[in-house]
């Protein structure tokens, strides 16, 4: 199954206390916001040294998400007018 939203989940209540906050800020949905992003053209990569340390396998992200290091990022973020690194 593919990860939650967040895994420190609070019992279930974490990720329903942020979609409630969200909707009643009328934030779009985190699925809708992905789809827009990915509608602009923007890229999703996953950093691999992360999802190790994290124990996180790539059959647990979201459809079209690359994997890649250090070397991926500096790649892409020289070629880009934008990046953002979370």
């Amino acid at each position: 199954t593919r990860l939650g939203l967040s895994r420190m989940n609070m019992l279930g209540m974490g990720p329903r206390l942020i979609r409630s906050i969200m909707k009643k800020k009328n934030i779009a949905s985190l699925e809708a916001l992905i789809a827009q992003a990915r509608e602009a053209g923007v890229q999703l990569v996953a950093c691999q040294m992360t999802m190790d340390v994290m124990g996180i396998k790539k059959e647990e992200l979201i459809d079209g998400v690359r994997i890649g290091g250090v070397a991926t990022y500096l790649d892409a973020a020289e070629d880009s007018n934008v990046n953002l690194f979370i």
